[in-house]
């Protein structure tokens, strides 16, 4: 039998899914008791070499209320040519095409190993991609270079057939038409102004005309409307011109005097408003990307996160506390407006926000959040972490196509004996009430089923269950707990499929096999799940409260779970099972998605963004970074991330997803400034310093979006970035204490994971709690 670490393992290759418990409590009243709830990460295009699409439609039960997908947990009647659905127990006819099944002939569908499996739908109409551009125009003249040369490369990235618009914005926003040889056409909006869909519609004159008709039939099929799309227009068709207009955008021509305290007039909000009602208007439920690039706040107009006078700074995280953020609301309103239009319609709008300052995130991130767009937030376009990241967003898989799926809706069915609470991750609810949603909500909740509009095969999300199971109703011994997730969505080859996975895992009752739930606890996946549901808290109340919450939910953990006797500290210990769990929340509660002292609004609506929906291994990194040691004693090798790994004869490397540092321990700082890497006899120290640069490449290649890259040694300004990630294990206060171990001490009055630990199990152990 394998163990349980390696069924976990296999069952994330093949299903993309990871479970908190792998045996499930088999009653409501236990499942509580277990403090982390039943609830799972589920990868819906985890990529898999093996995994071939069939060409045929999945089977369905036939039961109107449960529609779930033939699956190898069904029971089937070969003779007969039935089978049982194993949610709701209907018995269904196979169709005619199955009539050759025998237990010896089975359709893939049936065998065990294709628990996950992608269908091919032939039917409707395929429709292109499209790309519409949003520019800010208020930008410097080196970045607005940069930024038209990255637009410029990323044409020659599209496929062929792609459409592809351009809206370019300042004080007014412009929209270009691309159909018209020779001569630039741009239609021209007040940046003050906001515009209902039909009102944008009617000026680009993009409301439908009759369809004309030719002897009482119409010319065009119904799938083919008549649509004007001088906006909107095929790649290879307008290639040379957009190159053109791009490279002729100038700056934005409305003159901000030198020396005057005042930012430039952006009028982000609108611009954004008639990328909307533009797609609205042409293609409403097709795969679409608004890739909006701006270069700071929109200070003009609806969705203006700032006055146009410098001396009013835009907003801080004090000023929200106070009330003190004038436009922080109404902003907010008309961004979510403008994302809940965009979701309806199926397409999603990624945001590149580069400047020095902030730019509005917290105001616009639903934009990002709910439609599953990116969120990438630089100093300047001018900088490799744009250039490379956007090229990556065009990157293609194994297949040679696009990592990019659009408007997908995620169905999940359950067991009766379970219940779905709500889904954390870039999705909105469907609204489709069923008799598999519970009355509690964990997150977007009172739903059986999502709209992800844009998704890619690591965009993750945490769904969570309840067990509805009644305590007097045990489950028969060896009973199986199942769920199905049906993912359909356009491929970016513009099929459209269906990806169905369906798992099951044993029931236990928890009274008298306790033992086995314990055993099949996956701390790393209930780590992520639990910080999921403390980040998308965090949204909405106070830091303290949440850090307060996350402390109360380890305590009953360990209570429950730890083997100690009462009121005795020192006899405390937790299985093995669960031995790495504290030290996750430890280090969750110091971490920016918690904590955001020394972050501004902006910055921390960007980490949030990405925890929402990164897989479980960018997660954990999220949640504590991995940290290598480059020393001549050996490989490399990760080190605990603790002050005492700061040691002056070593070179570290630090990955917490957003940065890459490497830090140089101060010996070998100094040996680098007396240029002892430059001398033949010291060749060893010349590979010693290359090795970690070498490997932090490897990382930068591949990752999206791009770290930040920081090179500093010793007493450097950057240090910080490390200083503030490792566990504080000898401070000033502790410095002096007899026989402490060597290693950097950090100023800093955070506790340390001893003492966190310490607390931790006299709260755990004592009788009063």
């Amino acid at each position: 039998m394998a163990t349980y670490l390696e069924f976990i393992q296999q069952n994330e290759e093949r299903d993309g899914v990871r479970f908190s418990w792998n045996v499930w409590p088999s009653s409501r009243l236990e499942a509580t008791r277990m403090v982390v709830p039943l609830a799972c990460l589920l990868t819906p295009l985890k990529e898999r070499l093996d995994l071939p699409p069939v060409q045929y439609e999945p089977v369905l039960c036939s039961r109107p209320t449960c529609k779930a997908v033939l699956n190898p947990l069904c029971q089937v009647d070969y003779r007969a040519k039935l089978w049982a659905c194993n949610f709701c127990f209907q018995r269904n006819q196979f169709p005619p095409a199955y009539a050759g099944i025998s237990e010896m002939n089975q359709p893939a569908e049936l065998m065990p190993q294709f628990s996950t499996i992608e269908y091919i739908v032939q039917r409707g109409p395929q429709t292109p991609l499209i790309f519409l551009y949003v520019v800010d125009t208020c930008l410097e003249e080196e970045d607005l270079q940069a930024l038209k040369e990255s637009l410029q490369m990323s044409l020659s990235l599209l496929p062929a057939d792609a459409l592809v618009g351009l809206i370019t914005f300042g004080r007014m926003v412009q929209v270009h038409e691309l159909s018209c040889e020779g001569i630039s056409k741009s239609y021209v909006f007040r940046g003050t102004k906001d515009l209902t869909a039909k009102q944008i519609q009617d000026m680009l004159g993009l409301s439908r005309p009759a369809v004309p008709m030719q002897q009482g039939r119409p010319l065009h099929t119904p799938e083919q409307p008549v649509i004007s799309s001088r906006f909107l227009q095929p790649v290879h068709k307008i290639d040379m011109n957009l190159t053109d207009l791009l490279g002729e955008l100038q700056r934005d021509p409305w003159p901000v005097t030198p020396g005057t305290r005042f930012f430039p007039l952006r009028s982000t909000g609108v611009a954004l408003s008639i990328a909307v009602g533009l797609l609205e208007g042409t293609f409403p439920n097709t795969g679409a990307r608004i890739m909006l690039f701006t270069g700071g706040p929109p200070t003009q107009g609806p969705g203006m996160v700032v006055g146009d006078e410098l001396k009013t700074p835009i907003r801080s995280w004090h000023d929200i506390e106070k009330d003190n953020a004038r436009f922080m609301k109404k902003a907010t309103k008309h961004y979510e407006t403008l994302a809940n239009r965009t979701a309806a319609n199926g397409h999603c709008i990624d945001i590149y926000a580069c400047a020095l300052d902030q730019t509005g995130l917290l105001e616009m991130k639903c934009c990002a959040n709910l439609t599953g767009g990116h969120m990438v937030m630089g100093d300047s376009f001018n900088t490799s972490l744009f250039k490379q990241t956007f090229q990556r967003v065009f990157n293609k898989g194994f297949n040679g196509e696009f990592r990019m799926a659009f408007g997908a809706t995620l169905d999940v069915k359950t067991s009766r004996e379970l219940k779905i609470a709500g889904a954390i991750g870039p999705c909105i609810s469907l609204n489709a009430k069923g008799l598999c949603v519970s009355e509690n909500e964990l997150g977007i909740g009172g739903t059986s089923q999502w709209k992800i509009c844009s998704l890619d095969p690591s965009t993750t999300l945490a769904i969570y269950f309840e067990v509805v199971n009644q305590h007097n109703a045990p489950i028969p011994q060896g009973g199986r707990g199942a769920v199905q997730f049906v993912t359909q969505y356009q491929h970016s080859s513009t099929q459209k499929r269906i990806r169905v996975t369906t798992v099951a895992r044993n029931w236990a009752d928890a009274q008298s096999q306790l033992q086995h739930i314990e055993a099949a606890f996956d701390q790393e996946a209930a780590a992520v799940l639990m910080a999921r549901l403390g980040v998308y808290r965090a949204e909405s109340e106070e830091g303290p409260d949440v850090l307060r919450w996350l402390d109360r939910q380890l305590i009953r953990l360990c209570q429950k779970f730890g083997q100690y006797n009462k009121d005795d500290p020192n006899s405390f210990r937790l299985s093995e099972s669960f031995s790495l769990y504290p030290q996750f929340m430890f280090h969750l509660r110091r971490s920016p998605f918690l904590q955001v002292f020394n972050n501004s609004p902006d910055e921390s609506s960007y980490y949030r963004h990405h925890f929402a929906r990164q897989d479980l291994t960018q997660s954990l990194i999220m949640i504590q970074p991995i940290l290598y040691a480059y020393s001549f004693h050996g490989p490399p090798e990760p080190v605990l991330l603790d002050s005492s790994s700061i040691l002056p004869d070593r070179i570290l490397l630090m990955d917490t997803f957003f940065q890459i540092v490497i830090y140089l321990g101060e010996t070998i700082a100094q040996w680098q400034k007396a240029g002892y890497q430059d001398m033949p006899e010291y060749e060893n120290f010349k590979h010693l310093l290359q090795a970690p640069l070498d490997d932090a490449q490897e990382i930068l290649q591949t990752r999206f979006p791009m770290p930040r890259y920081i090179h500093t040694e010793h007493g450097g300004s950057q240090a910080r970035f490390l200083l503030s990630k490792v566990n504080p294990s000898q401070t000033h206060n502790n410095l002096y204490a007899w026989g402490q171990e060597s290693g950097a001490p950090i100023l800093t009055d955070d506790v340390s994971l001893q003492v966190f630990m310490d607390h931790l199990k006299k709260l755990a152990v004592s009788s009063a709690s």
